[in-house]
């Protein structure tokens, strides 16, 4: 057997397991020390990158008595060498393994890493099914935007957070700790005591049912402390809540390798394609004072010389000016970058560019995704070709050259004209260029297209709707192909069949938790990567198991259907995401939140606040 030493000899990120970073976080084990592990269902580069493991990390390690460490997937060649040599996957922070540890919360970002979570758990040595782990700990949870259709991972997962973490995530730890104090040994009963704190959905207190046609029955409880509906947290003030001052200062690069502030949650403009701008509603902003004091902070205490501005579409954000001329006080003596990632078309402007500092000026990114206005309008992307045309003018003339424009295919209603749109409109992007009488000499533009296929998700009022076939899906590529002529504009596109299995367990139930174990048995992990996805191999995997995967993806829905994930109340009603399904059909728009209140409803769990409404 090798040593650990040995295994990083070998490895070829070794600075991925070793833990020992910058602003890590060692407590000494005493007996009353809760023991908790925030793992992240990929590899380090990437989960370092995530901003709300940083957040928990610091709010969970600023608790007595309770010691957070962070597990990453490890690579293909670490996790050869820990099963050729028993080393069982461990926390960064001690080495001890997860098996150790009482809580193990996964972040659900993508329905893609649901294998490489009981990848996790075998690597860690603890069992796959929650109905074989009989000990009272490690207790396993998740949270996370998949959360919000926790159904496809109800096998495996002892309960669920829905919603935010900065409040219920001290509340559940403290409950544990209370029941460790207490002497409790039974698990179904410190799990009603879970089930009993908003937020908290545990599937062993739900019974399913179902139809002859497959669809549900009824989902119900069977434990007096399991709640009828799942009401989703929501911090309320996200100024007055934690953000850490210090942050875990990773030793390998990171994707996203500088300091992460977020200005507001939310969104206010109501694209139906969008799961976040649902689940995240209602709009919130950071008053750019905090913003000021959190980004000195965090630059003091890490180096960093970069600060990226982060939400669902940062331009919306109305303190933004503010906000970047009182950093800019102090960025620009000290040679810190500020980047405005989430730009908008409508509201692209020289001003706003003036404030961001060392730009590279080698490409900018926007998305259309809709090629004619009447598919924009469809999925209500309120952005016109006159408003692309403009920004693009003023990118030009402010010395950029490459424009990547983002689209979906596959959207309800489209047409081949919608899809040939695509095309004519990253022409238009590229005569514009040649317009510009101040463009830069001697040079060409370089149009990207970056085309995805359409995924119905939960929370949307597509969520209804059924996925395009692969038949479907390949025609419209094969059209947009034909339909590009000039070598100024280059064409990329995410394979649709993992879209299609992105789609199969975003709208699953929990008849998926077989077909999801064996997929994993069959080797499936890594399911995000090019590089390891196979589809075979999951269609192996749902024939096996008797799953129908088109009954999920492809299959319209009806309004009064009852859906997997009804039971979760994420603020959002039912009846808006239905009005705003006929709008769609009928290629009706509703104004952004701030120029008109849609009544979605999620307002209701702030007390009637919503900062778009100010």
């Amino acid at each position: 057997m090798l040593t650990f030493r040995q295994i990083l000899k070998k490895v070829q990120k070794p600075a991925y397991y070793t833990g020992g970073e910058l602003g890590s976080v060692v407590k000494e084990k005493t007996p009353d020390l809760l023991r908790y592990a925030f793992c992240f269902p990929d590899t380090y580069d990437i989960g370092m990158s995530y901003l709300g493991g940083k957040i928990l990390y610091g709010l969970i390690n600023e608790m007595e008595d309770v010691w957070c460490e962070r597990a990453f997937a490890p690579k293909d060649d670490m996790e050869q060498l820990m099963r050729e040599n028993n080393l069982p996957l461990y926390g960064l922070e001690s080495h001890d393994p997860l098996s150790a540890f009482h809580l193990i919360g996964f972040t659900l970002q993508t329905e893609l890493s649901f294998t490489n979570i009981l990848n996790m758990l075998d690597l860690a040595g603890i069992p796959l099914l929650a109905k074989e782990r009989t000990d009272l700990f490690p207790l396993i949870h998740a949270g996370g935007p998949c959360a919000y259709n926790p159904e496809p991972l109800a096998d495996f997962i002892d309960f669920f957070v829905i919603g935010e973490g900065e409040e219920v995530q001290p509340e559940f730890i403290r409950a544990v700790q209370e029941f460790r104090r207490e002497g409790g040994t039974d698990k179904v009963e410190l799990l009603r005591r879970l089930a009993r704190i908003e937020g908290i959905y545990v599937p062993r207190f739900y019974d399913v049912t179902y139809k002859e046609d497959g669809t549900l029955a009824s989902f119900t409880p069977n434990d007096d402390a399991a709640k009828p509906v799942i009401t989703k947290r929501i911090v309320r003030d996200i100024d007055s809540i934690y953000y850490p001052k210090e942050v875990v200062v990773p030793f390998a690069e990171a994707v996203h390798d500088r300091v992460m502030m977020e200005v507001f949650r939310g969104c206010i403009r109501g694209c139906r394609f969008c799961q976040a701008g649902t689940i995240y509603r209602p709009v919130r902003e950071k008053s750019p004072k905090v913003i000021d004091q959190c980004c000195r902070a965090l630059v003091d205490s890490t180096g960093y010389d970069e600060i990226s501005l982060t939400s669902l579409s940062t331009s919306d954000y109305t303190g933004l000016m503010e906000a970047a001329d009182t950093l800019l006080t102090w960025c620009d003596p000290k040679k810190v970058s500020l980047s405005l990632p989430s730009l908008r078309v409508d509201n692209f402007s020289v001003e706003l560019m003036d404030r961001v500092q060392h730009v590279r000026k080698g490409g900018l990114t926007f998305a259309p995704e809709a090629g004619t206005q009447r598919m924009r309008d469809i999925i209500n992307k309120q952005v016109t070709r006159e408003e692309l045309q403009r920004t693009c003018r003023i990118a030009f003339e402010g010395g950029w050259l490459n424009i990547k424009l983002y689209f979906m295919i596959g959207l309800p209603f489209e047409t081949v004209e919608d899809v040939a749109g695509i095309a004519e409109l990253a022409q238009m992007v590229v005569d514009t260029y040649y317009s510009v009488e101040n463009r830069p000499k001697g040079k060409s533009p370089k149009v990207t297209i970056s085309v995805a296929t359409f995924i119905p998700k939960p929370f949307t009022p597509f969520q209804w709707t059924a996925q395009d076939k692969a038949e479907q899906i390949d025609a419209k590529i094969a059209l947009l192909k034909s339909c590009i002529r000039s070598r100024k504009i280059n064409f990329n596109y995410h394979d649709r069949k993992t879209s299609y299995f992105e789609a199969v367990l975003a709208r699953g139930d929990r008849r998926l938790g077989p077909a999801i174990l064996r997929a994993f048995q069959l080797g499936a992990k890594f399911d995000g990567w090019e590089t390891h996805f196979n589809l075979d191999t999951w269609m192996e995997a749902f024939a096996q198991t008797g799953v129908d995967p088109d009954f999920f993806a492809t299959r319209a829905k009806s309004f009064d259907e009852l859906l997997p994930w009804d039971f979760i109340d994420c603020g959002v009603s039912k009846a808006h995401l239905i009005r705003e399904a006929e709008k769609a059909s009928r290629a009706e728009t509703t104004p952004n939140c701030r120029q008109q209140c849609a009544g979605c409803g999620a307002d209701r769990l702030t007390g009637g606040d919503c900062h778009a409404k100010r």
